[in-house]
């Protein structure tokens, strides 16, 4: 497996609904090179690339799987349309939620104990998958950025079970605007997912870290 990238240049994006572009505009703001990628091919999305996400590259996904950090960004239902051995050696940032009241129940995630962001690992098994930028609305994400250092920096979740992986991607949540908060292991963002306190509003660093720590106790009968 190569090694992560230690500064990141190009940002790659897979899918180009409205999480995918509101992370490609935000990208853009804080100075990345973006490219953007769908199932299409790139000259059918150049036009609405262009449109949506003005100063971002529409490419193929193999030109997408060349940036320094992957976002992956197709709806959850599709994620086996990924390709394995395309995305094989690269960090990748896991955006997804499994979210059954909203996008319906899944037959890969209903009666797994994994979270997600595990169950995409295990099919992704030579990517270093990181899990963020899943609790936080695409609109909030546009305008929630903040300096660091400011009293109302918001703060995001991150989880890997790859150390390497999760400092790139700390380092690009700071340049989006973001405390970037470390929860642990991949399993460790059950504690972000739908339907957590974490997932349902925003916090800052000092108010998620307990948050994260309470997570990770046993449930008392």
């Amino acid at each position: 497996m190569t090694t992560a990238p230690t500064e990141l240049r190009t940002i790659g994006i897979l899918g180009a609904g409205r999480v995918g572009t509101a992370v490609a505009r935000q990208a853009l703001k804080a100075g990345y090179e973006v490219k953007i990628a769908t199932a299409k091919s790139a000259s059918e999305i150049s036009l609405i690339v262009e449109i949506i996400t003005p100063g971002a590259i529409a490419v193929d996904a193999a030109e997408a799987a060349s940036a320094d950090l992957v976002v992956i960004a197709v709806p959850l239902h599709k994620y086996r349309t990924l390709d394995p051995e395309l995305l094989a050696g690269l960090t990748a940032i896991d955006v997804m939620n499994y979210w059954a009241p909203i996008d319906g129940e899944l037959d890969d995630f209903e009666g797994d104990p994994r979270t997600s962001s595990e169950i995409i690992q295990a099919y992704l098994p030579e990517t270093r998958i990181v899990k963020s930028l899943n609790h936080i609305g695409y609109h909030d994400l546009e305008e929630h950025g903040r300096e660091p250092g400011s009293p109302d920096r918001r703060a995001l979740a991150l989880a890997s079970d790859d150390e390497e992986a999760k400092a790139l991607v700390a380092g690009f949540i700071d340049r989006l605007g973001y405390d970037a908060v470390d929860a642990g292991p991949l399993s460790a963002g059950r504690a972000y997912q739908p339907g957590t306190e974490i997932f349902a509003s925003a916090h800052n660093a000092e108010q998620m870290r307990p948050l994260l720590e309470a997570a990770k106790q046993p449930a008392h009968s």
